[in-house]
This record gives C-alpha cells, sequence and structure tokens, in this order.
C-alpha cells in the first residue's frame, strides 16, 4: 500500500460519512463480520439469529475462514454474503452499515477507526485496544465521527449482573472499600515451534498489520496469538478484561482514571518451558486511596475462591467487599453475604438460555438506529477504561515495579520506561494516526 492508496482510502471515508444510510426503526442493519476465528464465528452465528440484523459481509485474512463462514449462512439459509480479504474494502462498502469487528487484539483499534472514519458503526471485540494510546484515539473517532462504538463487555447486558451493580451502586453492604476480579482460567503450555512457510490462502502481512512483521509461526496464529506481546495481551486483556470491567463497574470508578494513585504488578511465566511471552499468573493492585482494585490470573491448576465454584477447571468472576458485608457475582448469578457470621442474604441465578452476546449485539443494533450513544451498555468509553487498567496492570508487571499514576498528564510519573509501553511503534501502513 503506498501513499496514495492511503489519500484515497482517506477521501473514499470522508465521502461516505455524508453518505451513511439513514435508517428507521424497522430496518435491519446491513453488517459485516471482520475476523472470522472462533470469536468471529460466534459473531456470524449470534447475528444471524437477531431480527435487527442482516449479515452483508464476511471479511477475514484466512480463505478457509471465509468458506467456512458462508457454510455457516448457507446452513442457515440465508442469502451469501460479500466476500473480502482486506477490511479497507469493507470500509468503502456503502452498502455496509455497520461492522463486527472479532480481529487480534492488535486490530481492534486501527480497524474500528477505520470504520468509524468511513462512516460506519463499530461492535468491537474487548479489549478494546491494545495500548492505552489507542483507547483514546478510539474515543476521539466515535465523538469526531459521531460513530456508535461498543466493546463487546457483555457483562454489561446480563441482566443479574445489571441488577447485582445496582445493589451494590444502592449502598446493599455499604461502602465498597475492595473489589477483587479473579481470572483463574486454565491454560495449558502451547509449547515451541519453528517458524514455517505462510500457508495457502493466508495474507500474513494483513494478520499482523500494526505489528512488526515477523516469520510465520502457527503459535502467533489462531488462537494462541493470545500469549504474545505483538497481537496479544495475556489472559489479564483476554478473559481478565471482563472481570476488570464488572470490579470497575462494583466500584463505581470513573471511565477518566481520576483517583487512580498507583499500579503494581507481579508474577511469571511459571511451570512452563514454552513460546509464551505472557505471564500464566499475575497478581495486579490499584490503589485508589480509600479503595482498592485487586486482580488476579492464574492460567495454573487452582481452586476456587470466595463462594465462587471451580468450573471446567477455573474460577472466574468478581469479589465485592463493603463495611456490611461482601458479594460473589460470577456468570452464573451472585449471592450476598452480611454481617459477622456471613449469612447469605440474597441469591440469585443467571436465568437458563440467555444469550449475553445477543443481548449486547441487540442493544448495539438499537443505539445504531437511534443514533444516541449513551443507551450503548458498553460504550467505548467504558470499555477503554476497562482495557486501560488491563494495559496499566501489564506494564507495571512488565516494569518491574510499582507506578505512580498522574491523570493530568495521562502518564506515570516516576518511569519514562513504563510510559513507552502506553503506547507502540506502529508499522506502516498501519498506523493508529495521532489525530483521527
Amino acid at each position: 500500500m503506498n501513499r496514495r492508496d492511503v489519500l484515497t482510502i482517506t477521501g473514499a471515508a470522508a465521502l461516505s460519512i455524508g453518505a451513511s444510510r439513514i435508517l428507521g426503526a424497522n430496518d435491519r442493519v446491513r453488517m459485516a463480520i471482520v475476523g472470522l476465528g472462533g470469536r468471529g464465528s460466534n459473531h456470524l452465528s449470534e447475528y444471524l439469529e437477531l431480527a435487527g440484523a442482516d449479515v452483508a459481509g464476511l471479511c477475514d485474512v484466512n480463505q478457509a475462514a471465509l468458506e467456512k463462514s458462508q457454510a455457516t449462512i448457507a446452513r442457515k439459509q440465508r442469502p451469501k454474503a460479500k466476500e473480502y480479504g482486506d477490511m479497507r474494502k469493507v470500509f468503502e462498502d456503502k452498502d455496509i452499515d455497520a461492522v463486527s469487528i472479532a480481529t487480534p487484539n492488535h486490530w481492534h483499534a486501527l480497524s474500528a477507526i477505520w470504520a468509524m472514519q468511513a462512516g460506519k458503526d463499530a461492535y468491537c471485540e474487548k479489549p478494546a485496544s491494545h495500548n492505552p494510546f489507542e483507547s483514546q484515539q478510539m474515543i476521539a473517532a466515535a465523538r469526531k465521527y459521531s460513530r456508535m462504538c461498543q466493546i463487546g463487555s457483555q457483562s454489561r447486558s446480563m441482566p443479574h449482573k445489571m441488577e447485582a451493580m445496582q445493589l451494590l451502586k444502592d449502598g446493599v453492604l455499604g461502602k465498597i472499600y475492595l473489589a477483587k476480579g479473579l481470572c483463574y482460567k486454565r491454560r495449558k503450555s502451547i509449547g515451541k515451534r519453528a517458524d514455517e512457510p505462510t500457508p495457502p490462502g493466508v495474507n500474513w502481512d494483513l494478520f499482523l498489520g500494526p505489528a512488526p512483521l515477523r516469520p510465520f509461526n502457527q503459535l502467533r496464529f489462531a488462537y494462541n496469538w493470545h500469549w504474545f506481546w505483538d497481537t496479544g495481551n495475556g489472559d489479564m486483556g483476554n478473559q481478565g478484561v471482563h472481570e476488570m470491567d464488572v470490579a470497575r463497574w462494583g466500584l463505581g470508578l470513573p471511565n477518566s482514571h481520576v483517583g487512580l494513585k498507583s499500579v503494581s504488578g507481579t508474577g511469571g511465566k511459571f511451570q512452563y518451558d514454552d513460546d509464551q511471552e505472557t505471564p500464566n499468573t499475575e497478581t495486579c493492585t490499584f490503589d485508589y486511596g480509600d479503595r482498592q482494585l485487586v486482580f488476579e490470573t492464574r492460567g495454573l491448576v487452582t481452586g476456587g475462591e470466595g463462594g465462587l465454584q471451580v468450573r471446567g477447571g477455573n474460577t472466574i468472576g468478581n469479589l465485592f467487599y463493603g463495611v456490611d458485608g461482601w458479594m460473589a457475582v460470577d456468570g452464573n448469578g451472585y449471592t450476598i453475604y452480611k454481617g459477622e457470621k456471613h449469612e447469605v442474604v440474597k441469591e440469585v441465578k443467571r436465568v437458563a438460555g440467555q444469550s449475553e452476546t445477543g443481548a449486547h449485539m441487540d442493544n448495539f443494533l438499537a443505539a445504531v438506529k437511534s443514533r444516541n450513544y449513551k443507551t450503548l451498555h458498553a460504550e467505548i468509553e467504558i470499555g477503554a477504561a476497562a482495557a486501560d487498567l488491563c494495559h496499566f496492570g501489564n506494564i507495571a508487571y512488565r516494569s518491574g515495579r510499582s507506578l505512580a499514576w498522574d491523570n493530568s498528564k495521562k502518564e506515570f510519573s516516576n518511569s519514562p520506561d513504563a510510559n513507552k509501553m502506553l503506547t507502540r511503534e506502529y508499522r506502516r501502513p498501519y498506523v493508529v494516526p495521532a489525530k483521527v
């Protein structure tokens, strides 16, 4: 891609904003799904069941993924979707109203920004960004181009979690002094693997995008890209960001990080001798002065905690501690304990059969039609704030020291090296712009 191509895309983006289709209450939103791996396949299945959406486009750098997704559409007896090997072609297409982004983490921000610049609304998987700089640019793009940008933190659309967070806000436990997020998700060793030729049908350059150019390696492709800093954020930014978002929600933290004083992170990659770069055990502490957020990530064999049960080798959820008692909440329900004897005063189970992703996407589709971003359950400012805390924790872990946060400057006051990790060196032309 040369300079002329960049200018052409930019010009097309500017023109398409004015040409965006105005949707009526009964119109179906024409969606394109960008990234058709495991999570992208789930996006496809969900949108095919939603009355408010038509799957009009499919985009992936892997031809096999496109063919598999077209087969899914055919089984549902729906019209064949347009195919794209390059997301930029999706954004140029005026027949597409909105995009659903399920790429690896390192593509989230740039793909969403490009989409919004081109007049598309964006549903973007978590974490919102690969680093804090990207978070701010996504927010700026959503505001500048008046786009809906929902992050896939579907806990925000789960009725029992919405109810639990409202109870905390209403003071069911008194003042909350501690939130603890737990991401104990069993992860086995990925092993080691030599570089190899890029498989036929895969555009490796587009897969890497903003990340450094490296030889193809199967361990850096498919799901395992999560465990390399170039493309992922470890389980802190994978499963963990869901629980981080709930922890922030229950503590009532502002999206702007006002009140955050310091961040520390310890841990390591224990037990395994493999190619994974990110830690499989990590504990991060976020000090807000009058309250604290503690987050633990474990990929090795572990047990339950605080009433949260081990299910399939995993314990994933949140604990909230107030002056009058505590609450345990996860994907299956919540329990409130009160007093010195830890008496169970309320226990609510999740309603069976609910699709939290479908409900979250429905909320997005409704906002696409209403044009009111404040109705989004996980609007970009919310999703970006949760992602940022994950990034801060990882930066503290990688720095090997406690970091003091200066919110007025949006940087750490005691570590220039840590501040370098608030952004990244982008590989041209896949650059998240300093001005959106």
